[in-house]
């Protein structure tokens, strides 16, 4: 009879850590974090996930997501690596990859500015791999080799 009892008591121990086991994992599909809104004037938005959100800081940031300002607004962004992306009026710049593994020598950074302007300070990932980061346009490829610089696409 207490071997019923101790395996019934083994048996409840390992069912309690299997299910705080699956509490404590992420959600399947949930995206990391990647970066944060840092600055935001007048009117900005974070579209993630088909919805947009209004930009404020703090605003996480996750690949696949796109930040828009309005025609009077701009947009400061902040990624794990410390690379800082500012965006003037009327832009729409989407993350499009973000890998920030340096022990593992895993990095990319890419993202696509489809309109407005871009002001780009390079972070970790540009400085350890430059051939790493990329920023499309509508017109071309722009290749990070140095530690700055401004793009402006005309709508």
């Amino acid at each position: 009879m207490w071997i019923k009892n101790v395996l019934l008591c083994v048996g409840v121990a390992l069912a309690a850590l299997g299910a705080q086991a699956q509490t404590k994992a992420p959600a399947a599909g949930a995206a990391a974090t990647i970066g944060y809104v840092k600055t935001v004037k007048g009117e900005a938005f974070v579209d993630s996930g088909g919805q947009a959100i209004k930009a404020v800081e703090g605003t996480p940031l996750k690949v696949g997501d796109v930040v828009r300002t309005g025609a009077n607004g701009s947009a400061g962004i902040t990624l794990k690596d410390n690379t800082v992306m500012s965006f003037g009026p009327s832009t729409r710049f989407t993350l499009e990859e973000y890998l920030f593994a340096p022990a593992k020598g895993d990095l990319k950074l890419g993202g696509r500015l489809a309109s407005g302007s871009l002001h780009y300070v390079s972070g970790l990932i540009a400085k350890a791999k430059p051939e790493a980061v990329n920023v499309k346009t509508p017109t071309g490829t722009i290749g990070v080799r140095g530690t700055r610089f401004v793009a402006v696409v005309a709508p």
